[in-house]
């Protein structure tokens, strides 16, 4: 079954993003969790941490969701990211695979 409602560790990830705060990431990523993001791969919460507080956040943007699906294994969101890094302006895919427990497992970041 596939719904355009998230689930709430999805929903608290992109709230995370949009207000940094590293002690949350245990509460979104499951141990051993891995971010693949502009050709970069990101594994266990300590390397989740560096990425969040550094490249993830190197830029001011704002962002628009376009598109979401989600199911029990995870979730697709598409979203259009504007602000001041190089070409101001891309659409992001977010592929999110989830544990049972709904704590996110993998998160492939593409363009």
């Amino acid at each position: 079954m596939t719904s355009d409602a998230l689930s709430p560790h999805v929903t608290a990830y992109f709230d995370l993003m949009d207000h940094p705060d590293s002690a949350r990431i245990d509460s979104v990523f499951a141990q051993g969790a891995v971010v693949t993001d502009d050709g970069h791969t990101y594994r266990g919460h300590e390397q989740i941490r560096e990425w969040i507080n550094g490249p993830a956040s190197e830029f001011t943007t704002t962002s628009t969701r376009i598109s979401s699906a989600q199911s029990e294994a995870g979730a697709d969101v598409v979203v259009l990211l504007e602000g001041n890094f190089p070409g101001g302006r891309v659409e992001l895919h977010y592929r999110f695979t989830q544990q049972s427990d709904g704590l996110i497992t993998e998160l492939d970041i593409s363009a």
